[in-house]
């Protein structure tokens, strides 16, 4: 009888996974309209390694080449190889490429439910948190891209996972070292900004290095992490210049860049990235990114629990390393998109949103908080009651819910009306030109 009511409960979480995914997916096939040439791109060289073995210009490559001349960009292998795997067995299509992106995003707002109880010990909290994940517009409009951001969010709640269980320990064993060294590495290879983020996630591990035998666990864990890195350096070495070429290109940092010019410029567009204007009025201006009119690219309600969980950590939880890494890493996560001219570029701080989620949990955990307070004194200050706590939380979730359903009347309504900025017309061009008699290759 156990057996069959276990049997039950998963056939019913199953469907309810199915469902939501249905739901998550709708709308799929029309928005965003076409297919961006940056998303061609990835998905065409998926295509020829499921099927050559090769890209567009070399054999099993660790770094792709998109374009020529002077459109020439080097993308990350880990999406690319991913898609590789569903178009060996389906007939490729946008809409595969499309639901296969969007299954990544949807499966890693899963993930940060289950980091959520593994923290929280309470299914409620993972509950809440995946589905505030799946409901925040930043993951769900990059879930809808088939860029080199579709992974990221996996790779990064990954890794949290790696380190949350790693830092249980006094003593990091192998399969810890591994697991972290590995997921730095999807961190590092999955999106041009991982070359940065990857190794600020690294250094930030000494925030655990609280004893002689963490020490040693995090140094083990930078060896293991520089061996995952030497292909890396060898392409560097092979092709000098190629992975930097973009990055000088965006940036306000050139090669002739000063310290002196450099540190000011930052200063001002990191705390512009940081501005809740962009984070939540306004959103993304490229409307590739960002359904402009769908208020901003994170939930407003769901940001005002970042904060108390923000204020509970700095109360409650500062002596606890895992807490202090979260903070770092949601400080740490800005940095790749400030170090460009673009303001508030949501693909290069995909990063950020993911540790945003997690610093609700301690909000989420003082909300459900059960009190046992005795008032030993007529006059005496009680705690927020546990009314109170349901109320704000009950407030805050009605919040998220009722912003949720503008974004997505904003974004089924205005999202296929983006034809300029998903090269809609070249595919009507492209198809014209095939039912001519006579056209050049």
């Amino acid at each position: 009888m156990v057996k069959r009511n276990t049997l039950a409960r998963l056939a019913a979480a199953l469907l309810v996974v199915v469902l939501l995914f249905l739901l998550y997916t709708n709308g799929l096939s029309r928005n965003p309209p076409g297919f961006y040439v940056d998303e061609s791109g990835v998905a065409y060289n998926a295509y020829l390694i499921a099927h050559t073995g090769a890209g567009e210009f070399q054999r099993w490559p660790l770094f792709f080449q998109f374009y020529t001349g002077g459109f020439t960009q080097w993308a990350n292998p880990t999406q690319i190889y991913l898609l590789s795997i569903l178009f060996f067995f389906i007939k490729p299509s946008i809409l595969a490429a499309r639901i296969f992106s969007a299954a990544w995003v949807f499966a890693a707002c899963l993930m940060l439910g289950f980091l959520a109880k593994q923290i929280s010990g309470r299914r409620r909290i993972g509950i809440i948190v995946a589905a505030i994940a799946l409901l925040t517009p930043w993951l769900f409009e990059v879930s809808r891209l088939v860029l080199e951001t579709f992974f990221y969010p996996m790779a990064v709640v990954l890794f949290l996972l790696a380190v949350h269980y790693a830092q249980r320990k006094e003593r990091w064993g192998g399969p810890n070292v591994l697991a972290i060294a590995a997921t730095l590495a999807l961190v590092t290879y999955t999106y041009s900004i991982g070359r940065l983020l990857g190794m600020l996630m690294a250094f930030g591990l000494l925030i655990f290095a609280t004893n002689y035998e963490r020490f040693i666990g995090v140094l083990k864990t930078w060896v293991a992490y520089g061996v995952t890195l030497i292909p890396l350096l060898i392409f560097k070495s092979g092709h000098p210049g190629v992975l930097t070429q973009r990055f000088y290109l965006i940036s306000y940092i050139k090669p002739e860049s000063t310290w002196l010019e450099i540190v000011p410029k930052f200063s001002r567009r990191y705390l512009a990235d940081l501005s809740l204007i962009p984070l939540l009025i306004d959103g993304d201006g490229n409307p590739r990114h960002h359904v402009t009119g769908a208020l901003g690219s994170f939930l407003i309600g769901a940001f005002i629990l970042v904060v108390i969980g923000l204020v509970v950590v700095i109360v409650r939880h500062w002596r606890e390393p895992w807490w202090r890494f979260v903070i770092y890493g949601t400080l740490v996560s800005v940095i790749p998109g400030s170090l460009t001219g673009d303001q508030f570029h949501s693909l290069r701080m995909i990063a950020y949103p993911v540790f945003l989620l997690v610093l609700m949990i301690p909000a989420l955990e003082f909300l459900f908080e059960q009190l046992f307070v005795v008032q030993t004194e007529p006059d005496a200050t009680r705690p927020l009651s546990q009314f109170a706590r349901r109320s704000i939380l009950a407030i805050l979730l009605l919040t998220v819910a009722l912003q949720a359903i503008y974004f997505q009347k904003v974004f089924r309504r205005e999202g296929p009306q983006r034809d300029f900025y998903f090269d809609v017309d070249y595919k009507i061009v492209y198809d014209e030109a095939l039912k001519q008699q006579a056209f050049a290759i």
